[in-house]
């Protein structure tokens, strides 16, 4: 029933063919064995689509249900010089002494809608009349609920489709409780099926359902019931399923028949195939069509498609009849489709000459971004080895102002140490200021930049305290710079409170840190080989380095320089030159914060109902998880007492020295202690909440021996189990 695409190509088909004169290439003869709405709408598809193939001329005769007239029209389309013929015999038998003369004269024959019994035949294209009388019994069945009286209107006596669609019917109700009380020969027709009806010498009043099989003998046999004023009609079931005025499926919807079966025209399809067979292009000798039943669910939306279809075929019609006059217009058009080149070579002449000039644009905007990048990058370096000697000018003098002797000294010398400490000051303020300008090219941006990176403020900016030697002095400093200077200058500042190692460029000192995995990395950022912020994004993507602190201390100073610093997970970033103080306060507080997380774990793992569970805080992302995993291994594991280090290191991919330092650095435990601590906080848990023995316990958790585990339990809670467990009794009682 979907028309709908096929009018549409048909619009312009028709257009385009009225455009040229046509020459006949292919006559075709069409037989119908009767005259209906079905055979009408059938021919009207076939003559659309000849609309859309050059030179296809198509021939139309019409029995009206009598196998005589069809074999003679057979016979004269034949003779009319047809190329293909297309048929729908009357009745299985009787016209196919004129189809086998017309295949044997050399002419292709395509059988539709209805079978003949000869084997001459080219291709036969149909619905499964089986089928639907089949479906249709199946839909009797259900809509009497398995009993009742059905009379059945046959097709034209012989014909395939009435034999088969009987056959179907039977064979669908023969296992049901439903009795089918006549059989009643008709013809197709209305009146034929009005007639059968009348004359039926049963009691009409015992009918619960007429099965018809076609719509017009279904109307023949619902006025015979109306006029033999039967007081409770029957339901009335056709099949054809017409879409339009009068058709099946209006019927269907105004409740003149309960149901209704689409029988597929599809005149488009037939031509299509005759036209295979005739260009020699490969086609389906055996083609079966598919629709389906019609019923009041369905029917309204079946009806407003059949009435758009009608509506584009009218428009159709209208189409054909302006056709002739697009042929008056072709001169014109061949004028106006030649200025139309013309003008469409001239604009995309025009379109290529724009799209060549914004191209070397593009290019030129390009080279002036690679040039600004190059001078960006020239005024880093010159800033890098300008704040390098300041920052060891700057450094030393900070020191020296902090010595002992310098307290001592005399007023004139106090105001030399005054005096050069502002200069250096300002000398700093002066360069950081020009770089700007020339980085930028605008004092407004100058002041902008200045007042979001800033210079690192000096000590008198940020009084911070120094962090106390014997609480830092076991934390490991990794200095990364490959000025030996600056390194000498920051092992100076940092030795006091902490282990320093020392490496001289990005590479060394990423294999220093998986070596000695430090607390915490100061790395500077333009280096050889690699450079600090590769260094520092390799760090935080290793599973054994990722939790240590790394600060960016370097002459890149912008903003943009800064947020490179922490998209490549730096903690800190200070520019130099820097003031001991602030750099001492910042892996202070880093550190800290460690120290902080080390507490929330081991909060966390001494929890006495669940040992293991998420921290309540995530001060690190990257670090909670590790923690979490670990955790969750352990508690997983925890029943295993051959579970030790190896494992655990095999489980994150890291050695036993590795998952060392990065446990202990995370939990302030080594990983026995940790897996030792969560085995006994579980252990205490059981002993709580369970009446499992000690030694059920102790072996639950991964104690080798009962007596071990009373040691180890005593040593953690300062009870032995069994002290636990008469606590817990006697506050119970």
């Amino acid at each position: 029933m979907n028309f709908r695409l096929l009018y549409l190509t048909i619009i312009t088909a028709i257009i385009c063919c009225a455009c040229t004169n046509r020459k006949t290439k292919y006559v075709i003869g069409v037989s119908q064995c009767s005259e209906d709405i079905w055979r009408d709408w059938q021919n009207s598809e076939m003559l659309l689509e000849s609309t859309l193939h050059d030179g296809v001329e198509l021939r139309f005769a019409t029995a009206r249900d009598d196998s005589k007239r069809q074999i003679l029209q057979i016979d004269s389309l034949v003779e009319s010089g047809i190329q293909l013929l297309i048929v729908a015999p009357n009745q299985l038998a009787s016209v196919t002494p004129a189809i086998n003369r017309a295949y044997d004269q050399g002419i292709p024959v395509i059988v539709f809608e209805r079978k003949t019994d000869s084997p001459k035949y080219t291709a036969f294209m149909s619905a499964d009349n089986y089928e639907i009388g089949h479906t249709m019994g199946e839909y009797v069945e259900m809509r009497l609920h398995g009993k009742g009286h059905v009379m059945e209107i046959l097709g034209l006596k012989g014909s395939s489709p009435a034999e088969e669609r009987h056959k179907g019917f039977i064979d669908a109700l023969k296992d049901s409780g439903i009795e089918i009380v006549a059989s009643l020969q008709s013809d197709w027709t209305e009146e034929k099926g009005y007639e059968v009806v009348k004359h039926y010498k049963g009691d009409l009043t015992d009918i619960d359902l007429v099965f018809a099989h076609n719509d017009r003998s279904a109307l023949g046999a619902r006025r015979a019931f109306q006029e033999a004023k039967v007081e409770k009609l029957p339901l009335f079931c056709g099949i054809d399923g017409l879409p339009g005025k009068n058709g099946g499926i209006q019927m269907v919807r105004d409740d003149v028949l309960d149901a209704s079966y689409i029988y597929p025209t599809r005149g488009d399809q037939l031509l299509q195939l005759a036209l295979a067979i005739l260009n020699g292009e490969p086609y389906e000798k055996e083609t079966m069509l598919t629709s389906a039943i019609v019923t009041s669910e369905n029917a309204n939306v079946l009806m407003l498609e059949g009435d758009e279809v009608m509506r584009q075929a009218q428009r159709m019609t209208r189409l054909k009849e302006k056709a002739d006059v697009y042929i008056q217009q072709l001169g014109t058009q061949k004028v106006i489709s030649i200025l139309a080149l013309i003008l469409i070579f001239l604009l995309l002449l025009m379109i290529v000459g724009i799209y060549y000039y914004f191209l070397q644009r593009a290019r030129l905007n390009e080279e002036i971004n690679r040039m600004e990048r190059e001078k960006l990058d020239f005024y880093t370096q010159v800033s890098h080895e300008l704040r390098t000697p300041l920052t060891l000018i700057q450094g030393p003098l900070e020191e020296l102002t902090e010595t002992q002797e310098a307290k001592d000294a005399s007023p004139e010398t106090k105001n030399l140490y005054t005096i050069l400490r502002r200069n250096t000051n300002q000398l700093t303020e002066l360069i950081n200021k020009m770089l700007d300008v020339q980085a930028t090219g605008s004092l407004d941006i100058i002041s902008t930049d200045h007042q979001e990176v800033a210079m690192t403020p000096t000590a008198t900016d940020l009084q911070a305290e120094s962090p106390k030697t014997d609480e830092n002095q076991s934390s490991t400093i990794l200095i990364v710079d490959d000025n030996a200077d600056i390194r000498t200058l920051l092992r100076r500042i940092l030795q006091k409170h902490y282990q320093v190692n020392e490496a001289d460029d990005g590479q060394q000192g990423l294999a220093l840190a998986n070596e000695v995995v430090p607390d915490l990395i100061v790395s500077d950022v333009m280096m050889p080989v690699m450079n600090g912020l590769e260094f520092c994004q390799r760090i935080k993507n290793n599973m054994a380095t990722s939790h240590i602190p790394v600060i960016l201390l370097t002459a890149r100073a912008l903003s943009k320089h800064q947020v490179e610093g922490y998209e490549s997970g730096a903690d800190a970033y200070i520019t130099k030159p820097f003031s001991a103080d602030v750099l001492l306060a910042r892996i202070d507080n880093l550190l800290k914060n460690r120290l902080r997380l080390k507490g929330i774990f081991n909060s966390d793992e001494k929890k006495e109902v669940q040992p293991i569970e998420t921290p309540a805080e995530e001060p690190q992302k990257k670090e909670d998880a590790f923690i979490i995993k670990l955790r969750d291994f352990i508690e997983r594991n925890m029943s295993d007492s051959e579970l030790g280090v190896e494992a655990i290191g095999a489980e994150f991919s890291l050695s036993r020295v590795q998952l060392y330092r990065k446990v202990k650095a995370l939990t302030g435990q080594s990983p026995v202690e940790l897996l030792r601590t969560a085995r006994l906080h579980k252990a205490r848990c059981l002993l709580q909440q369970t009446n499992k023995s000690i030694s059920e316990i102790a072996y639950e958790v991964g104690f080798t021996a009962p007596s071990y585990f009373t040691k180890c339990f005593r040593d953690e809670f300062g009870a032995s189990p069994t002290d636990l467990i008469s606590q817990e009794q006697g506050s119970t009682a």
